[in-house]
């Protein structure tokens, strides 16, 4: 059986793998200790396969530099290195399972056109389309065109693999999704909220208030007249959102200093305010739409509840199928 799709499969481990290589000759990052953890070079077996050292420092190589960042001494960096290293390990003895149950089926085979379009991208992305920068890659790493070429196709083989396991977690059904919201209503609270538009005139070192408002006045008096509020607010205002209509989004009453929230939450959807002069300038605000506080209606929340089960059911799914497949394999630690 052909697989399809295959050619747009993310390659997440290769994508890694090459970014250590190219932060590896600009930086120098701290020790890792890998070497004398596993002083035979060997962190894993599994079934035929040996993970080494070198195969774990290219996962960890890129992502060293965020746990420093992370982390406020060197215990703290020791630890959560070790903690990475266990994850890039079992991730790499993983992949050799996935691999391994691929090719379970004897009809299955990955295209080599699929593979020959994926190596031709990456010599262009990583590379910069130098052949010769590519050679010089794998010759750093002492492997030959052919090893790599069999690490494009089993990465290829792990995307997929991976995803379909997520698709058969992909439908959910309706009293799921009402189960789920009726068990977790806290979960949708919401605050008041408005959609915030406003027009803000802003004050000149001459004006007073007085000023400031006849110029305010003028917006309003074409406001009343029926002009559209973000044509007006294109035209006249002087923040930062004028290009967007002063369109400034969802706005909770607790994000908006209490002069504004005082007078929009009094306000009902299509509404605005009278001029409010302040010290900066002077406000027109308007209500695009509204929200009141309250538990937001199932209707309104149905996607984002269908998406978090279909994540959780996608993380357990293939955390069941790993386990089956850890379970049937020969895996050796070190």
């Amino acid at each position: 059986m052909t697989l399809r799709g295959l050619r747009n499969t993310s390659l997440c481990i290769l994508a890694t793998a090459l970014a250590a290589v190219a932060r590896a000759e600009v930086t120098n990052p701290p020790p890792d200790n890998l070497n004398l953890r596993y002083a035979n070079g060997i962190a894993a077996i599994a079934e035929d396969h040996i993970i080494t050292v070198d195969d774990v420092r290219r996962e960890i190589g890129p992502l060293i530099p965020e746990i420093q960042k992370q982390s406020r001494n060197e215990q703290e960096f020791n630890e959560k290195l070790e903690a990475l290293q266990e994850d890039v390990i079992q991730n790499l003895i993983d992949r050799v399972l996935i691999v391994k149950d691929f090719y379970k089926d004897e009809k299955r085979k990955v295209p080599a056109s699929y593979i020959d379009n994926q190596l031709a991208e990456t010599i262009i992305t990583q590379f910069d389309g130098d052949r010769s920068k590519f050679l010089a890659y794998l010759r750093s790493r002492g492997i030959s065109q052919k090893d790599y070429r069999k690490e494009v196709e089993e990465d290829m083989i792990y995307g997929y693999m991976r995803q379909q396991q997520s698709k058969s977690a992909s439908t959910i059904s309706p009293v799921k999704i009402e189960t789920y919201y009726n068990e977790n209503k806290e979960r949708f609270y919401q605050e008041d909220s408005v959609h915030l538009r406003l027009i803000q005139l802003a004050r000149g070192a001459d004006d007073t208030d007085e000023t400031l408002k006849t110029k305010a006045d003028d917006v309003m008096n074409q406001l009343k007249a029926g002009a559209d509020f973000g044509d007006l607010a294109r035209k006249y205002s002087q923040d930062s959102r004028k290009g967007k209509g002063g369109d400034w989004g969802w706005q909770r009453r607790s994000d908006l200093r209490k002069e504004f929230s005082d007078v929009i939450f009094a306000l009902k959807k299509g509404e605005h305010s009278e001029p409010l002069i302040m010290p900066e300038g002077a406000f027109v605000l308007f209500v695009e739409d509204r929200k009141y506080a309250g538990v937001q209606p199932l209707d309104e929340v149905r996607p984002e509840i269908e998406h978090t089960l279909v994540q959780q059911g996608s993380r357990q799914a293939t955390e069941r199928w790993l386990e089956r497949l850890r379970r049937n394999a020969y895996i050796k630690h070190f």
